[in-house]
């Protein structure tokens, strides 16, 4: 048996984040992880995705060289070096987590880890592992819906999507959440036909939908197809799969097994009580995610709440002592840096009961102020309240909006598409900012601190911003 102070179970954001900081103070830290360091997001999420998003940037701006004084002709994208410049990506920051993990008090197990109790974990070769504190950090997975008709592979998750070789000609996107609308966003800049069939009537329900109807009508301008108010209810194959291997039949392979995706997909759905249906190459199911547990969590006793998360209190810690959750699997707020922030608000509770003299006991983070981004082009951010909130809440505000098309650099940028708009409390203080444009988040970023730092319009009003940039669009705002 093997005994040590902490274990972190899972090495995404929040486990290898967590594991570095109790390492530095002092901790004697184990981390299981089965698969790649990174987790999610560094392997098959966040960071791939932004690969392809910047690729996808440059192919937006080649399409516009004209209006840069360049003419180009017979420009082609090679998808094959596209998922190469990915992969290399990833690689070479799966490379720095592994050295950051190779901290002496640090032991990476790449072994699958389950409970046998609420403070010992067995690996799947037997060997056990015992300590007074636990992280489970175990993320999230794709969300599924139940359908009336369903074949088996008819529809791919952002995995799969992030690793084919080659570009469908049609790809139909089950879902305008965050995902859905970045890669709907990615590969119409691409060349592919996008279609997006979404239940509700707004994309991105976690923006201000003001902003979310305008982003949502530029990525139409672009040529993106929405959907909307549809409930999906069949993804079938037009015909029968085939086992051809070269793609001759218009047959993708699904990597590493025997099963073979046709590029004729249908997707049935109702919309204002008629049946509808769009037939695509490629199906992109993008619903959401839900925290990954496993049957043995009910040896540690968990309690969960309604998203099927594991119940947390404000320190992280779960029902049972000494046991705490991060990350997607507490289901609180599914975003890397959530995790990571997450991950530190654990250790600094854990070393404020062990080692109350180290320099994180009192290093706990500031939870309640979580900005968050959409990696569309151009991209959409928020943070705080959003004018649909203060209305729903009955909170007294103040809605201020500015647009880039005002702003010098965003037109010497060739990016005029983009608004922001601030609320401010009855008070003056900024209580919450959703934007779209181009930069959207760095923008968003900086009215996050100033929420952080409780200022209020007339504060932001006297804060010099260079002239020209982007973020003269938040003063712009405070102004208006």
């Amino acid at each position: 048996m093997n005994k040590t102070d902490l274990i972190i179970i899972g090495a995404g954001p929040g486990g290898y984040r967590a594991a570095a900081f109790a390492a530095a103070n002092g901790l004697r830290v184990v981390v299981f992880e089965k698969a790649h360091v990174g987790g999610t997001c560094l392997n098959e999420g966040c960071i791939p995705t932004k690969a392809f998003a910047r690729n996808a940037e440059i192919v937006q701006t080649l399409k516009e060289a004209e209006q840069y004084g360049l003419a180009l002709t017979d420009c082609q994208l090679d998808f094959r070096r596209v998922v190469e410049r990915k992969n290399q990506v990833v690689e070479s920051l799966r490379s720095g987590i592994e050295t950051l993990l190779g901290h002496p008090n640090i032991e990476l197990v790449d072994r699958q880890a389950q409970f046998k109790d609420a403070h010992t974990i067995v690996t799947d070769t037997g060997e056990e592992y015992v300590a007074d504190y636990i992280i489970v950090a175990t993320g999230s997975e794709p969300k599924h819906l139940r359908l009336e008709t369903y074949d088996d592979g008819a529809a791919c998750d952002s995995e799969y999507l992030l690793r084919m070789p080659t570009l469908p000609r049609r790809l139909c996107i089950v879902g305008a959440g965050v995902i859905g609308m970045e890669f709907a966003s990615i590969f119409n800049s691409f060349g592919v036909e996008v279609t997006v069939v979404e239940f509700l009537k707004e994309c991105l329900p976690v923006l201000d939908s003001d902003i979310a109807k305008r982003l949502r009508k530029t990525l139409e301008k672009r040529g993106v197809k929405f959907v909307m108010q549809a409930a999906v209810r069949s993804i079938t194959f037009k015909q029968p799969l085939s086992d051809s291997r070269d793609g001759a039949d218009g047959c993708l392979c699904k990597e590493n097994t025997g099963e073979y995706m046709c590029k004729e997909t249908i997707v049935g759905y109702t919309r204002k009580g008629k049946d509808e249906t769009v037939e695509a190459d490629l199906v992109l199911m993008a619903v959401g995610r839900k925290p990954r547990v496993s049957a043995d969590f009910a040896c540690a006793g968990f309690e969960y709440d309604e998203r099927m998360g594991i119940r947390v209190d404000d320190h992280m810690q779960t029902s049972i002592p000494g046991i705490y959750a991060i990350g997607d699997v507490n289901g609180r707020q599914m975003l890397a840096h959530a995790a990571e922030m997450q991950g530190l608000q654990a250790v600094a509770h854990i070393l404020s009961q062990v080692r109350p003299e180290a320099e994180g006991a009192s290093a706990a983070p500031r939870l309640d102020v979580m900005p968050a981004a959409i990696f569309t082009l151009p991209e959409a951010a928020c943070v705080g309240l959003s004018e649909d909130q203060c209305k729903a809440q009955g909170v007294g505000y103040s809605c201020h909006k500015s647009f880039y098309r005002a702003n010098g650099k965003a037109l010497a940028m060739n990016e005029s598409e983009g608004m922001l708009k601030l609320m401010a409390d009855d008070e003056g203080r900024i209580i919450g900012c959703h934007a779209f444009g181009a930069h959207a988040a760095d923008l968003v970023q900086e009215a996050s601190v100033l929420i952080c730092k409780h200022a209020t319009l007339g504060e932001l009003r006297q804060m010099v911003h260079i002239h020209p940039t982007l973020s003269e669009i938040l003063l712009a705002a405070a102004e208006n």
